[in-house]
């Protein structure tokens, strides 16, 4: 066999099996900074694009087709400093469903604490171990958990590796000067987004997250009235952690992703559904009470 075959294969071999995780698009807004110069957050921009597209995050072998999709817009509000600024992230991941051109959204979030130092051409640096810099612990803190969501939906206790990773990034940040990593500061930052994903209380929303997208959402589209049934009762078991602490966290994380999209799929739902599910939703996402009432509303309208 020739030489240049076997690399030509070998090269085809390395690529697949070091194939990255994530494509994901990433934006540096700079608009509120008054400056002529925009050339470092240009540049920042890339160098934050090719730190989670192209960094391996995990040891699972995905195809390209098969990365997960994601999303961060970085809102820069004030140069404090020369390298060093503050603003906002939002992050958004979704997950295709089975069979459909559809994407799911697993998280919308965003990050009121975000403050970081950046010097132009930097090489973005990150440890498990130990907390480098504020940028890369944030980035490396949301790329665990979109990973995690994304494999929860797969297998029940699939995101689990990926939270403890998360956490861990809490915890060696918490002599960091910057907001977000500790826990008395508030209720929604990222320390609690870890602690309620790895929360013994609040394991029901593991399966939830299965049952919902695995047997419910994968098989709406050739079984609708099978897939309904199943996500029903995913989304009924999410009483439990209510009951437990109605304002926990990691309810408001689910239903700011998925409140739209419940709400379509009941409005293609029979009458006696839509009345079981409007009543649960309302007791365990109350906020969005009105919009879970125009249930029957869309459904009318849709017919």
């Amino acid at each position: 066999m020739p030489k240049l075959f076997l690399l030509f294969l070998a090269f085809t071999f390395s690529s697949f099996v070091n194939a990255q995780e994530l494509m994901c698009n990433i934006s540096v807004n700079s608009s509120q900074i008054q400056s002529s110069d925009k050339k470092i957050f240009r540049t920042l921009q890339t160098a934050i694009y090719e730190f989670v597209n192209n960094t391996k995050w995990t040891n699972t072998n995905i195809q390209s087709e098969e990365k997960i999709e994601c999303s961060m817009l970085i809102n820069i509000s004030k140069r404090i400093s020369n390298d060093e600024f503050e603003g906002t992230i939002q992050i958004q991941s979704t997950r295709p469903i089975y069979g459909t051109s559809y994407k799911s959204t697993l998280f919308n979030f965003i990050d009121n604490n975000f403050r970081f130092k950046y010097l132009e051409f930097q090489s973005l640096e990150f440890s498990e171990t130990t907390h480098i810099s504020n940028l890369t612990s944030v980035l490396a803190f949301y790329v665990n958990i979109i990973l995690g969501l994304d494999f929860a939906t797969f297998s029940e206790d699939g995101g689990n590796i990926y939270f403890t990773k998360a956490q861990r990034i809490v915890t060696n940040a918490q002599n960091a000067p910057e907001k977000g990593w500790k826990a008395f500061e508030n209720d929604r930052n990222r320390y609690w987004i870890a602690n309620n994903m790895l929360e013994p209380r609040y394991s029901d929303y593991q399966s939830t997250m299965y049952r919902y997208h695995r047997l419910g959402m994968d098989k709406l589209a050739e079984e609708p009235d099978d897939a309904r049934y199943e996500i029903t009762d995913a989304l009924e078991s999410l009483r439990s952690i209510y009951r437990e602490n109605s304002s926990a966290f990691i309810l408001q994380l689910f239903f700011d992703a998925k409140s739209d999209e419940i709400t379509k799929i009941y409005s293609e739902a029979f009458p006696n559904e839509q009345a079981r599910i409007i009543k649960t939703l309302i007791e365990i996402d109350p906020s969005r009470s009105s919009k879970y009432q125009d249930i029957v509303k869309q459904s009318e309208m849709g017919r």
